[in-house]
């Protein structure tokens, strides 16, 4: 049987010599990709194409296709920050506004060129409503960059969040809203929804550290009632709650609430993990980001860094094994927008998740997350033409997923192979 070809003012077909279609379907061959109006129309064996003049033909016959990624907790308004660079303060109390959004251009294009056409952006840390600003210059055209949910300011208690360290009589700005009490709470849920947030990101856990034991302990922040007074008024609205939470008592106290994701989770216990799973949370663990910049093992902090991982490592795999849904997230912004963000499917893969678990981590989960199931992270008739293409196989190599060549978001190419 012939594919349907539907010409309009302008149709694309794409050859893909394997296709993964996001779904957790095996791979196929030789398929064709039908593209109209920024949508796909039809996908199908390559040889029931029939290619009407006037459409564009985009062979990508040597590479493995798949539909653009999608990467759930970034911040395109951090940088990672070095510490001899002032760190964490500096982006509130040296770099202008201008300045930061200069760098979240870049920062959003770098995702792009990596095959990442969507993102959830969980907080501009003290950059205000500035992810608002990024998103809409994306949607017009004026920067090129992925389709983003974004989350605004964030929302910590009193005492929850930096700035810190300061002589105490000194009001230093934050970088969140800051809200205590349920109607306070409720008060900047709906500002932060007013002024354009899609999700809202809460901190139900703040500063972590080692016990005398050795094993990692993290300060709690919000009541239950108080998150359940955000979460309902989110839900109200149509917003979901993201709750970042290490573990303890703070992560508890955050599916005990009624939050829709669990960002991080550092330190699950079984019944933490049990919950999840009876609640359908959702799960960005964010493992790669706790790797790097560790401080000298003989310190406080050094401790605190290697203790992050000893409980990470089973938390995710504990996770797995119990069927959390569990979506891909690099915190990008929270280690430089220069590494390679494809890095976070290296370690899942190396914690036991398959490639193709891997691969729905970033595709059609995160778009069920979202509210976007069958427009986004699938190859599918009536999706969204977010299309990527990659050298290798990323089944048998998950590295390939880090040789990205070719990008297409919305029916736009962005990203061609170089011949």
């Amino acid at each position: 049987m012939m594919l349907p070809l539907l010409l309009g003012a302008a149709v694309t077909v794409v050859q893909a010599g394997v296709l993964i279609d996001g779904t957790g379907a095996p791979p196929k061959r030789r398929q064709a990709i039908v593209i109209e109006g920024g949508r796909i129309k039809a996908v199908g064996d390559a040889a029931a194409v029939s290619i009407a003049a006037g459409a564009t033909l985009l062979d990508l016959s040597a590479y493995t296709v798949l539909p653009g990624l999608i990467d759930s907790h970034t911040h395109v308004f951090l940088q990672g920050e070095e510490t001899a660079e002032g760190g964490y303060d500096a982006n509130i109390l040296q770099h202008g506004l201008a300045y930061r959004v200069a760098r979240a251009t870049v920062a959003a294009r770098r995702a792009l060129e990596q095959g990442f056409t969507t993102l959830r952006d969980l907080g501009t840390e003290g950059a205000g409503y500035g992810d608002v600003g990024i998103k809409q210059a994306v949607e017009r055209g004026h920067i090129p960059g992925p389709r983003m949910f974004v989350a605004t300011l964030a929302i910590g208690a009193t005492g929850g969040y930096p700035l810190s360290g300061y002589a105490p009589e000194l009001a230093m700005p934050k970088g969140v809203a800051t809200a205590d009490g349920a109607l306070e709470a409720r008060r900047v849920v709906r500002e932060q929804i007013d002024k354009g947030a899609d999700w809202i990101k809460v901190y139900m856990t703040y500063k972590s550290r080692v016990d005398r034991e050795d094993r990692l302990v993290t300060d709690a922040t919000y009541t239950v009632e108080e998150l359940r007074a955000m979460v309902e008024e989110a839900h109200g609205r149509f917003r979901k709650v993201a709750c970042h939470a290490y573990g303890g008592e703070g992560l508890r106290r955050a599916l005990e609430g009624g939050c829709d994701s669990i960002e991080h989770g550092l330190d699950l216990d079984d019944a933490g993990v049990q919950r999840m799973v009876k609640q359908a949370t959702w799960y960005c663990p964010t493992l790669g980001v706790y790797y790097g910049d560790w401080a000298a093992e003989d310190t406080p902090a050094g401790r605190r860094d290697r203790a992050r991982v000893r409980a990470h490592e089973p938390s995710f795999r504990k996770a797995l094994a119990a069927g959390v849904r569990i979506v891909f997230g690099t915190d990008a912004g929270g280690s430089p927008w220069t590494q390679p963000m494809a890095g976070e499917f290296e370690q899942m893969t190396r914690l036991g998740m398959t490639a193709m678990d891997a691969i729905v981590s970033a595709t059609s989960r995160p778009a069920e997350m979202l509210g976007a199931k069958g427009e986004l992270g699938v190859i599918a008739a009536g999706a969204l033409a977010d299309v990527i293409a990659v050298e290798g196989d990323p089944l048998t190599d998950v590295t390939a997923l880090g040789r990205v060549t070719f990008v297409m978001k919305g029916g736009a190419v962005f990203k061609e192979p170089r011949h």
